[in-house]
C-alpha cells in the first residue's frame, strides 16, 4: 500500500494537542461515559468474564440485537447464524470486504467517503469504482451508478447517516439501490454506524427495512458511536446466513472474537432501550448548540441531518485549500477541524471543513466564539 500514509485524523489531532487547540476534528466525544455502563464492565470483570467469549459473540448480546432489529426495522436476524460481534466498525468493514471481494472484483464507492473503504478494497486485490456525490447537497446520482455497474461489480458500499457530510439516505435512495442490484449477484455493504444519530424527525433508512436488499447485504453497526465509547472498539454485523458464513471464515482469523467483559456489559445496558433510543435527542441538542454558536460567523452551513458532524463552508472567508486552512486555523485560532477534500479519491475543493460536535456544551460554545471571530 505505497500510497497510504498517516490518516488526516491522526495528523489533525496531533496538531491540536501540540497547539493546545479545541479539537473538533477527530470524531470522538470529550464527555464522560455513563457510569452505569462503566460499572457493568467492572462487574463482569469481577464476575470472571475475562476469557474468550464465543467467536460470534456473547449470546445474550446477539439475542438483544436480534430483538432490536425486529423492533426498529421489522426484520428477523437469527442470533446464532446471522449476527456477529466485532472489534469495532472498521474491523467489520475490513472483514466483510476481505471475505467477499476477490482479485479483479469492482466495488462501487461514493465519495467523499470514510477513509478505510478504498484501501481495504485495494488490499484484497479489488478495484474501487468511484461515484462522486452531488457537490451541492451530497445526494447520489443513481443514473451515474447505473453507468458504472458492470459484470465485474461485486459490491456496492453505502454509508448512512453519512460521514463526513451529515446527509441521510432516503427511502427513494434505497428503492433505487434495490432496482440496480435486483437480479444480480452484487453484494451491498451498508455502513450504518450512526444509525441512532438522525435529527429533525428524520428516520434512519436501514437496508434491513427492504427485504430484497437485506437478503444481499451485510450491515455494520457500532456500539462506540451509540454509547459514546469509541475507544472500546466494539460493533456488530448482521446479514443473511450465506453471507455471514463467509464473514465468519475471515473474522475467526482476523480477530477471532471481541472483548468479553465489554460484550457482557453492553448486553445488560441494552436491556434498557432508552439507552439507544434517546441518543438522537441527545445529539440534536448538541448540534443545535453548535449551530447557534456559529450562526453569527462568516461561515455558511446547512444543518447536519445525521452523525455528529457539521460541515461549514468558508468560501466567504478564504480561497485557501481546505488542508491549508484547517492547519492554519489550528495554529492561529486554536480550533481544529477536518478538511473535506481528503475524503475524495481525487481531492475536490469545495471550501468546506468538517467539525465534530460530540463535545461538552462548554467546548462547543468556546469553539463557536472562536469561529465567529475568524
Amino acid at each position: 500500500m505505497p500510497r497510504v500514509g498517516t490518516t488526516i485524523f491522526t495528523v489533525m489531532s496531533k496538531l491540536a494537542r501540540e497547539q493546545n487547540a479545541i479539537n473538533l476534528s477527530q470524531g470522538f466525544p470529550d464527555f464522560k461515559v455513563d457510569e452505569r455502563l462503566v460499572d457493568l464492565v467492572h462487574q463482569h470483570m469481577r464476575a470472571g468474564h475475562n476469557q474468550y467469549p464465543p467467536m460470534q459473540g456473547v449470546e445474550k448480546l446477539r439475542n438483544l440485537i436480534s430483538d432490536k432489529m425486529s423492533s426498529l426495522y421489522n426484520c428477523n436476524y437469527d442470533p446464532h447464524s446471522e449476527i456477529t460481534i466485532t472489534a469495532g466498525g472498521t474491523q467489520a468493514i475490513f472483514t466483510a470486504i476481505s471475505a467477499l471481494v476477490h482479485e479483479g472484483d469492482e466495488v462501487i464507492l461514493f465519495t467523499p467517503s470514510y477513509d478505510c473503504y478504498a484501501p481495504t478494497v485495494e488490499l484484497v486485490g479489488g478495484k474501487p469504482v468511484y461515484v462522486q456525490l452531488d457537490t451541492k447537497d451530497y445526494s447520489i446520482d443513481w443514473q451515474q451508478v447505473k453507468k458504472v455497474v458492470s459484470r465485474h461489480t461485486r459490491m456496492i458500499l453505502i454509508n448512512t447517516p453519512h460521514n463526513p457530510t451529515g446527509t441521510v439516505m432516503t427511502s427513494e435512495d434505497m428503492k433505487e439501490l434495490e432496482k440496480i442490484t435486483s437480479g444480480s449477484d452484487i453484494v451491498v455493504l451498508s455502513d450504518e454506524v450512526y444509525e441512532h444519530i438522525t435529527f429533525d424527525g428524520i428516520e434512519h433508512e436501514s437496508v434491513a427495512r427492504y427485504p430484497e436488499l437485506a437478503n444481499r447485504s451485510l450491515i455494520v453497526y457500532s456500539f462506540g458511536k451509540t454509547f459514546h465509547v469509541t475507544g472500546w472498539k466494539t460493533g456488530y454485523v448482521v446479514g443473511p446466513k450465506a453471507l455471514m458464513d463467509e464473514f465468519r471464515k475471515v473474522h475467526q482469523f482476523n480477530v477471532f472474537t471481541a472483548n468479553s467483559p465489554i460484550q457482557h456489559a453492553l448486553a445488560d445496558y441494552m436491556e434498557d432501550k432508552e439507552n439507544y433510543l434517546g441518543v438522537a435527542e441527545f445529539y440534536q441538542k448538541k448540534r443545535n448548540i453548535f449551530i447557534d454558536a456559529v450562526k453569527a460567523s462568516r461561515f455558511k452551513l446547512k444543518p447536519s441531518k445525521g452523525t455528529y458532524f457539521q460541515l461549514l463552508d468558508y468560501s466567504a472567508i478564504s480561497d485557501e485549500e481546505d488542508t491549508e486552512l484547517a492547519q492554519r486555523l489550528t495554529i492561529e485560532h486554536k480550533i481544529a477541524s477536518i478538511p473535506v477534500s481528503v475524503f475524495y479519491h481525487n481531492p475536490v475543493q469545495n471550501s468546506v471543513l468538517r467539525f465534530c460536535f460530540a463535545k461538552e456544551d462548554d467546548t462547543l460554545l468556546r469553539a463557536g466564539e472562536i469561529i465567529c471571530n475568524i
